[in-house]
């Protein structure tokens, strides 16, 4: 088991969507930076990177490479997901903050789940997302900007397959031990 935490941080500004979680979320401002700037995707990010000792965002989608210039969160989402899987491990869980004097995001945060789990091919059980206010203190309190922090779990494949039973192993998989893929099958 490998635990990772992440955060981030952008500007809110005029002539900008924002994003958070992948759900447009209609305000009058929006999140500053390089990609779609949703904070709370990014930070999610950086706690599965930095649980599989795989570095940061920075690292993998640089803000000064044009590539990535207004890119969708959650498509870097699933890059991540892809390197995880290359290194052998599933997400456990994942449990992220979102820091925001405004707007509201309560009905807003089951879809925002809805999309992490779906992106990460997890039960929407194993990711908790919510928000909280800083009470006017700060740059989030003053409404400068959001921030989001995560933290995750993650396990290697073979820890995750322990416990569980297969009947016939994956085609693809003739060297695995098994996966979470297979319990559903």
């Amino acid at each position: 088991m490998r635990i990772g935490n992440g955060y981030d941080v952008h500007r809110l500004v005029e002539n900008r969507d924002l994003i958070l979680g992948g759900v447009k979320i209609p305000y009058e401002k929006g999140l500053l930076g390089h990609s779609d700037a949703d904070v709370l995707l990014h930070a999610i990010m950086d706690a599965l990177l930095g649980a599989a000792a795989l570095g940061d965002i920075g690292r993998h989608f640089p803000d000064n490479d044009p590539a990535y210039k207004g890119a969708d969160s959650m498509k870097l989402l699933e890059r991540v997901k892809e390197l995880l899987e290359q290194h052998m491990y599933v997400v456990g869980n994942v449990d992220a903050t979102i820091i925001a004097q405004k707007p509201k995001m309560a009905q807003y945060i089951p879809t925002m789940i809805e999309n992490v789990a779906r992106v990460l091919d997890v039960d929407p059980g194993q990711i908790n997302i919510k928000a909280t206010t800083e009470e006017h203190l700060g740059f989030t309190g003053e409404g400068l900007g959001i921030s989001a922090s995560a933290v995750c779990i993650l396990e290697s494949i073979e820890e995750a397959s322990r416990d569980v039973t297969f009947s016939a192993a994956q085609p693809d998989c003739e060297s695995c031990c098994g996966c979470r893929k297979q319990e559903a099958e």
